[in-house]
């Protein structure tokens, strides 16, 4: 069996290597459009921009790895189509022929008119390249503005702000990560920045007169999932690639994984698409179990977290489109915190900030009855 990986990327790296981790001889490809291995992306909106490593340190595996285990790898090589009866990918390259083949191409940044017109330096991060010129703009008495207040622009406002440069946040939200957090706990993270000396602007639609000073202006609203493949090859798309339990696509053969995914979670009992880290690793060989015959359907809980100054925060569950009944914190937020969304007597999302020994007991409590009153 020939398997093809389509995306070199975090998710696709995990593919190929759980394939071999749990046995498989045959061939493996993994194609990636960008000209580096797989690496993760969380350091470079974190720990590289802090300067605490460097792009390098984000590697998944090098290249001796991928020879030693016998993985075909194609860096900077675009996949230009899908030929599903012929069963084979088109690339920048040549054709390469498959009996499985994995997407995992991933998400790309929304662009902004309003900013990339502004006539000033526009920073987008999504890559390492992305991550070494938005480092490079943060120093000590730049005019930094950044537009969108989700966790990519909040994870730059503190590298920014550590560095000693002058931030201004816009967001047409209320609150930033209202839309994840609800206002309950979104309003601490605003406490946080504007603690930290952030002019954080809510409620706002940023014009290109709030720009005019900026020395560099990093927009963070959003990505998109790279779909164009999988719609031009007459796949089931809506908000990403439908798959079901098991990371099948509408095409047995095909699989998709990570950004791109739109999941049909058994426990949640509702459709999905996570743009997180953790997503992209286990998403990854969840779909080699898939490919080896193994029926184990994906039912991780999305989880994500970040680091912002002196704050450390995990995340578990989602409260979807119901939302929530109400939302239950102990602790202070300038400490140790912790935080549960519930509905209908069940927590159905929970959080630790700053408190790690509770990342288990946090992570078992999505789907239980709330905590006790009394409880920590």
């Amino acid at each position: 069996m020939r398997v093809v990986v389509v995306g070199a990327g975090l998710a696709g790296a995990n593919v190929v290597e759980e394939l071999r981790e749990r046995g498989h001889e045959g061939e493996i490809v993994l194609i990636g459009a960008e000209p580096h291995l797989p690496y993760e992306r969380p350091p470079l909106s974190k720990d590289v921009l802090l300067g605490k490593k460097e792009t390098g340190d984000a590697t998944v595996h090098d290249a001796d790895w991928y020879s030693e285990h016998d993985i075909e790898v194609h860096t900077g090589t675009e996949v230009t189509s899908i030929d599903r009866e012929r069963h084979l990918v088109v690339t920048s390259a040549g054709e390469q022929p498959y009996d499985v083949l994995v997407l995992a191409t991933g998400c790309e940044p929304r662009r902004l008119a309003l900013a990339d017109g502004s006539g000033r330096p526009v920073r987008y991060l999504r890559t390492v390249e992305d991550s070494a010129a938005v480092k490079q703009a943060l120093t000590d008495g730049a005019n930094v503005a950044i537009i969108g207040a989700g966790w990519i622009g909040l994870e730059v406002a503190a590298a920014a702000r550590l560095a000693g440069a002058q931030v201004t946040v816009h967001e047409m939200a209320a609150l930033p990560l209202v839309g994840v957090l609800g206002p309950e706990v979104a309003e601490r993270f605003a406490q946080l920045h504007r603690s930290h000396g952030v002019d954080l602007r809510l409620g706002v639609t940023v014009t290109a007169d709030d720009l005019a000073e900026a020395d560099v202006v990093v927009v963070g609203v959003g990505v998109l999932p790279r779909t164009a493949l999988a719609e031009a090859a007459g796949l089931d798309v809506d908000n990403g690639v439908l798959v079901d339990a098991h990371l099948r696509s509408s095409d047995p053969d095909i699989l998709a994984v990570g950004d791109i995914a739109n999941h049909l979670h058994p426990v949640l009992g509702r459709r999905l698409r996570v743009e997180h880290w953790d997503t992209a690793i286990k998403q990854g060989k969840a779909a080699a179990a898939t490919i080896l015959g193994a029926d184990e359907p994906y039912t991780r809980l999305p989880y994500f977290y970040t680091d912002q100054y002196d704050l450390g925060m995990e995340y578990w569950g989602s409260v979807g489109p119901d939302g929530y009944d109400r939302v239950r914190t102990t602790g202070d937020f300038s400490g140790a915190f912790r935080a549960w969304w519930i509905r209908d007597d069940v927590v159905v999302a929970a959080m630790q900030a700053n408190d790690w020994d509770a990342a288990d007991e946090m992570r078992a409590s999505v789907g239980q009855p709330p905590p006790a009153e009394s409880g920590p």
